[in-house]
């Protein structure tokens, strides 16, 4: 069951050419989740990449926090149909964490705590479009925004940016996660409005 934060509201943008279709921005930053909220200690907390033949590279917090950041400024947009525009994060670009992963495969799968999966093709977690964020507006990221660290990948709708990620699954072939397979359009871009399967 979907949880979602009462009473946020927002206002449409006119002729700017900024919002994706069918969208209205808000300042404020709405909360919605799948289920439960995980709460992920930090020194129990691990990040995992797993290759098509079983190879796993991996990542304690203290190993994750060591690599180079990136201070990303981005627009996010939710298949709910708000947007939210110049939110800043920090975090590791997907194109490190898969630095020297060897692998042909094309698909992603995305897990995270608490049981929540998504789909991606692998194209769209390189060359400077993905990260893994572990703070937003200058503070650590809470758990109710997928600390203590999420996926961030603001050209798609925001359910491709899993909370509470652990592991990248890198697979051959595609496999479809939570909201895909409850009909949720495959690849979910929201200039295109791929909101649902069919769109």
């Amino acid at each position: 069951m979907a949880i979602f934060s009462p009473g946020f509201q927002g206002r449409r943008r006119s002729a700017t050419g900024l919002l994706p279709p069918g969208q209205y921005e808000t300042n404020g930053f709405p909360v919605l989740s799948a289920g439960p909220t995980p709460r992920v200690p930090l020194d129990t907390w691990r990040f995992a990449i797993t290759t098509e033949s079983g190879q796993q590279h991996g990542w304690s917090w203290d190993e994750f926090r060591a690599l180079p950041t990136a201070k990303p400024t981005v627009d996010i947009h939710c298949v709910t149909k708000w947007s939210k525009f110049g939110t800043s994060w920090e975090g590791v670009s997907l194109d490190t964490l898969l630095d020297g992963v060897e692998t042909s495969a094309a698909h992603v799968l995305v897990h995270s705590y608490g049981g929540y999966t998504t789909n991606l093709p692998l194209a769209d977690l390189r060359g400077g479009k993905a990260w893994l964020v572990h703070t937003f507006d200058g503070k650590p990221l809470t758990p109710e925004h997928g600390g203590p660290v999420r996926l961030l990948v603001p050209h798609l709708y925001f359910w491709k940016s899993a909370k509470w990620v652990k592991r990248l699954d890198l697979l051959v072939t595609d496999q479809k996660g939570f909201w895909e397979r409850a009909g949720y359009h495959n690849y979910g871009d929201p200039w295109r409005e791929q909101r649902y399967d069919g769109d």
